[in-house]
């Protein structure tokens, strides 16, 4: 019982980070850019999500090592390189976090946006200071992931979205932009977020090649998860775009809800919005500091201190910023799918190795779909670095 709660749970922690304000907020925008075209992006952003993580979670399971520290044994120092990139994408992303903590808090109470962050960092360090900080991470996630999804079809079917022609495009796009893949990626998979549920499985004991049929299941439950609500959300703001309706540049995903269902759809979309935050919060805090506390006993012994510091410095950093959170959200995105191609690339070339992985072969057709991921985005990546200096 307690193995199915943390494999639903580890699910749920790397779909609820895949879930935070940067997906409500890229989600929201790149639909009115794109409209129908849109539901393509999603479409290959799953593909990439799937190769990617099966390969991150297994051979991170198989090894029965933190990424990092598989890394290290690969090449030493190359763990704390990849811990530094993954550090810092967390934590780009948890700024956004805080600031969509605050955004929902002042959708839902009118408070200022900045005193909802801090309420909400108080709420996050109670959860990590519980007596079973595992547990009720597990139960927390599962909670507002399930809330989300359900506010988010009601809003769906309020918009009247144009169901026909968004399927139609999803596989025939009228327009492509690389871009926006690159974002989309690295907010749902890239960075910290490939590791989350695996270092989650980890921490609960399940590991090992036995573990495989878990571990898989784990994975494919998480990504079904995201892909399913970025899709619903995709057609609520489309059935809005669609209609005429303009969505405001302050908070684009507020306008969704708001103009789909009233008064009642904007303070939906406060809970989904804060709930979207605070799990990512906890996602990006609890994984980003998993790929620190192995190196030294000291930082595994206060790995709730390091926890609660990266939450607090999150906070100080959204506070003292001037960015907009719009801002912030799409640029951690595209940090994080910058991240996703070197990351990969490190986890696939360390289980060719016999010395790490003796009694275990990983299937061809993992490996291929791997270097895919990794040709596909480091293409992407490269394409996207070349638009930002145009």
């Amino acid at each position: 019982m307690k193995k199915n709660s943390a494999i639903l749970g580890a699910a749920f922690l790397m779909a609820t980070s895949a879930i935070g304000p940067g997906f409500l907020n890229n989600t929201s925008v790149f639909t009115q850019q794109l409209l129908t075209s849109f539901g393509f992006v999603i479409l290959i952003s799953i593909l990439i999500d799937i190769g990617a993580q099966l390969n991150i979670w297994r051979i991170i399971t198989v090894s029965e090592e933190r990424a990092q520290d598989l890394s290290n044994k690969l090449l030493p120092g190359l763990g704390h390189v990849l811990a530094i990139l993954v550090a810092f994408g967390g934590l780009a992303f948890n700024v956004g976090n805080i600031a969509g903590c605050g955004l929902g808090l002042e959708v839902l109470t009118g408070l200022d946006a900045k005193w909802g962050a801090i309420i909400s960092c108080a709420i996050a360090l109670f959860i990590f200071w519980t007596k079973e900080a595992g547990k009720a991470i597990d139960v927390f996630v599962k909670i507002l992931g399930v809330a989300m999804i359900a506010l988010t079809v009601y809003v769906m079917f309020a918009s009247h979205p144009p169901f026909a022609k968004a399927i139609q495009h999803t596989f025939w796009p009228e327009i492509i932009d690389v871009k926006m893949i690159v974002a989309l990626v690295g907010g749902t998979v890239g960075g910290y977020i490939s590791f989350a549920g695996a270092h989650r499985l980890l921490d609960a004991n399940i590991k090992g090649v036995a573990a495989i049929p878990q571990v898989n299941r784990s994975a494919i439950t998480g990504i079904i998860v995201t892909a399913i609500m970025r899709y619903v959300l995709f057609l609520a703001a489309l059935g809005v775009v669609w209609g005429g309706s303009a969505l405001t540049e302050k908070n684009p995903a507020a306008s969704v809800f708001g103009i789909a269902a009233g008064n009642a759809g904007y303070k939906f979309f406060g809970v989904v919005l804060w709930s979207a935050a605070i799990t990512s919060v906890i996602g990006a805090s609890y994984t980003s500091v998993s790929f620190w506390k192995t190196f030294s006993p000291s930082l595994e012994k206060n790995q709730r201190w390091l926890i609660s510091g990266f939450i607090v410095f999150s906070t100080v950093v959204f506070v003292l910023l001037k960015q907009p959170p719009t801002y912030i959200l799409v640029a951690a995105g595209v940090l994080n799918g910058l991240i996703l191609p070197v990351a990969l690339a490190i986890m696939l070339i360390a289980v060719t190795k016999k010395k790490l992985f003796s009694s275990y072969q990983h299937p061809p057709w993992m490996q291929i779909t791997g270097w895919i991921v990794v040709a596909i985005m480091t293409w992407m990546s490269f394409l996207t670095i070349q638009q930002s200096f145009r």
